[in-house]
C-alpha cells in the first residue's frame, strides 16, 4: 500500500508542475475493462474431477489518467478464485500494477511498474500474457534518453512481480538502441538501412545456499543487428549469460549464450524466410527457486510454426530454455491469377519446413560442468513440422483453405524433461479444410473439417466447427472434438464446445459450455498445462 500511495502522489505532485504538463489541458481517462468466469462440473470420463469451489473468476480493471506529457494509471486485479489451471499464488484482489510516467521529446521517466524488453527480449523482457497467467512486471524506475536522432538509451532498476509480492532479487539493466542511417547524415538517403544495439541486464540475490558457492550478481550481456535493402531483411542477435546455477538447469555451472538468425527476402507473389536458432543453458530467472515459466526475465523467440487450428495444439513446441538447436523456412508464392493452377483470383501457397533438437552433452564434473558441440545432437530430435497451406477464393462469396501438417513431437521432453517417460516421439498427419461463405452484406459462415491420423499417444481425432457471423454484433461458434481411436474405448468421447458472442462499440460479451481436453496452451513458444474441464465460461471485456 505505501508502494502505491507514493507512486500516486509523485503522479499527482507531476502533473501540479507548470513545466511538466499544459494548464488548460484537462486530460482524460481511459480505460480497460475484463471478466472472465467459470461454472464447473465434475467429468470424470475425460479427468476433470470435482472442484471445491464451482464458480471462479479472472477480472481486471486498468484505469490511465493522461494530461499533456503525463500520465498515470492503475489496475485493479481479482482472482477470486483463480481459473483452473492458473496458479493458486494468484488469489486475493489488490492493486497490482501502478505508475506515473512523463514523456518528453527527448527524455521519458517512468516510476511504479512497467513492461518492456531490450531488442528481441533475449536478454530482458518483461510482459503480460492473460491468457498463460503470466505477469512479468517490474515495479522501479526506467529512464529512456534520446539525445539525438537515431540513438536512443535506457535504463531500468527494480524488483519483479511475484503473484501479489515482489522478488528478493534487484534488477538493472541497460539498453542502446541506434539507427546508423540517421546518425550520419551522408547515410540517410543510403537505400540499405542498418540498425545496431546492445543491452546488458543484471540480477543481484544473495546467496543463502549451505552446499554450494553461488553467484550473487548474474548478469546477461546482447548485441544485435538488422540489415533492410529492398526487400531483403537480415537480422541477428547474440548473448550470453555467465554461470547461473538454479533448480530448473541443475545447478551446472556452465555459462548461457543464446543466438539467433532471421533472413527474408519478399517481391511481388513471392517470399522466402529462413531462421535459426541455438540456446545452451539460458534460462534467466529473477530468483532460483523457481518453477514452469515463473518469473522469466527473457523471451526465447520460438522457431516453429505457430498453428491456430485446434487439433495442431495438441502437440505444440515449447521453447526449450536448458538447450537446444533449430531451424525454420517458410516459402510463399502465389500463383497468378487468369491461369490454370491460380484460377480466376489467384491461388496462396505457403510451404513450412522447422526442425529443433536437443544438445550434445558431455559432463566433466557430475551435476556442475558439462561440455556440448556447437551444433548440439541432431539425433536426439525434439519437433519437426512440415506443413503446407494452400488458399484460393473460388467466386467472389467462396474460399477455401486446405492445410497438410506433419509433426514429430517428442513428448517426454516437451511435457516431461525426461528421456525416461515412456511416450517417445509421436508422429501425427493433420489435415484441415477450412471454408468461408459470405451469405449475405451481413452474415458470413466459417466451417473446418479437421482430421489427425496418429498410432501413439491418445490415437487419432477429428473435428468439425462451424461459426456464423452477423455483423456487426453477433458471433455463433459450435464444434465437436473426437477422441475416435484412442487406444482406451472408454476414453473415445466427443469434447462438445458451444459460444455466443455479441459486440456492441468496445465492448463484447460472450457465453459459452465447453468439454476441455486437457493439453498445453501455448502462446509464443510459452506454455501451461490446461487441465480436464466440464462446464460454463461467461467472458465479458470492455475499454473506454
Amino acid at each position: 500500500m505505501k508502494l502505491l500511495t507514493s507512486t500516486l502522489c509523485l503522479g499527482l505532485w507531476l502533473f501540479a508542475i507548470p513545466g511538466f504538463s499544459q494548464n488548460n489541458d484537462p486530460g482524460r481517462i481511459s480505460g480497460s475493462f475484463q471478466t472472465d468466469v467459470q461454472y464447473l462440473f465434475e467429468d470424470s470420463v475425460i479427468g476433470a474431477n470435482a472442484v471445491d469451489e464451482r464458480v471462479l473468476s479472472n477480472s481486471f480493471l486498468q484505469l490511465t489518467y493522461n494530461r499533456g506529457n503525463l500520465s498515470a494509471g492503475l489496475r485493479y486485479e481479482a482472482y477470486l478464485n483463480p481459473l483452473l489451471g492458473f496458479d493458486g499464488r494468484y488469489e486475493g484482489q489488490g492493486i497490482a500494477y501502478r505508475f506515473a510516467e512523463y514523456q518528453g521529446d527527448k527524455l521519458d521517466i517512468t516510476v511504479g511498474n512497467f513492461y518492456d524488453q531490450f531488442g528481441n527480449g533475449i536478454v530482458f523482457r518483461s510482459y503480460q500474457e492473460w491468457g498463460l497467467g503470466i505477469d512479468n512486471s517490474v515495479d522501479g524506475i526506467r529512464v529512456q534518453f534520446r539525445p539525438k536522432e537515431g540513438l536512443t538509451l535506457k535504463g531500468i532498476i527494480g524488483k519483479q512481480r511475484k503473484f501479489w509480492e515482489r522478488t528478493e532479487s534487484i534488477l538493472r539493466g541497460a539498453d542502446v538502441d541506434m539507427s546508423v542511417n540517421d546518425l550520419f547524415p551522408a547515410l540517410k538517403e543510403s537505400k540499405t538501412r542498418l540498425f545496431l544495439g546492445g543491452s546488458i541486464m543484471s540480477k543481484y540475490q544473495q546467496d543463502d545456499d549451505l552446499i554450494l558457492q553461488l553467484p550473487e550478481n548474474v548478469s546477461a550481456f546482447g548485441g544485435r543487428f538488422r540489415l533492410i535493402r529492398g526487400g531483403l531483411s537480415v537480422d541477428g542477435e547474440a548473448a550470453y549469460k555467465i554461470n547461473d546455477p538454479f533448480q530448473l538447469n541443475k545447478f551446472v555451472y556452465n555459462p548461457g549464450n543464446a543466438l539467433y538468425l532471421n533472413a527474408s527476402y519478399a517481391t511481388k507473389g513471392f517470399g522466402l524466410l529462413f531462421s535459426a536458432k541455438r540456446i545452451d543453458n539460458f534460462d534467466f530467472r529473477s530468483e532460483r527457486q523457481v518453477s514452469l515459466q515463473e518469473l522469466s526475465l527473457s523471451f526465447l523467440p520460438p522457431i516453429s510454426k505457430l498453428h491456430t487450428y485446434r487439433l495442431p495444439t495438441l502437440y505444440p513446441y515449447a521453447t526449450q530454455l536448458n538447450g537446444e538447436v533449430g531451424i525454420q523456412g517458410t516459402l510463399l508464392y502465389t500463383i497468378p491469377k487468369s491461369t490454370v493452377l491460380g484460377g480466376k483470383y489467384g491461388t496462396k501457397l505457403q510451404l513450412n519446413y522447422s526442425r529443433i533438437h536437443g544438445l550434445d552433452t558431455t559432463f566433466v564434473e557430475p551435476n556442475f560442468r558439462y561440455e556440448t558441440s556447437f551444433i548440439g545432437d541432431p539425433g536426439n530430435l525434439y519437433f519437426q513440422d512440415i506443413n503446407l497451406e494452400i488458399n484460393r477464393r473460388m467466386t467472389k462469396d467462396l474460399r477455401l483453405i486446405f492445410t497438410y501438417i506433419y509433426l514429430k513431437y517428442n513428448k517426454d521432453i516437451i511435457e516431461f524433461n525426461s528421456v525416461n517417460a515412456g511416450y517417445g516421439i509421436v508422429n501425427t498427419h493433420i489435415q484441415v479444410l477450412e471454408t468461408q461463405y459470405k451469405l449475405s452484406r451481413r452474415v458470413s459462415l466459417r466451417t473446418e473439417l479437421q482430421h489427425m491420423y496418429t498410432k501413439q499417444d491418445l490415437g487419432s481425432w477429428a473435428l468439425a466447427l462451424a461459426e456464423i457471423s452477423i455483423s456487426p454484433n453477433w458471433y455463433f461458434t459450435v464444434f465437436d472434438e473426437w477422441n475416435y481411436a484412442n487406444p482406451n474405448p472408454e476414453l473415445r468421447v466427443h469434447y462438445y464446445n458451444g459460444q455466443v458472442a455479441y459486440a456492441f462499440e468496445s465492448s463484447r460479451i460472450s457465453f459459452g459450455y465447453s468439454r476441455q481436453r486437457r493439453g498445453l496452451l501455448c502462446v509464443g513458444g510459452i506454455c501451461r498445462e490446461v487441465p480436464a474441464a466440464n462446464g460454463f465460461s461467461l467472458s465479458i471485456s470492455s475499454s473506454f
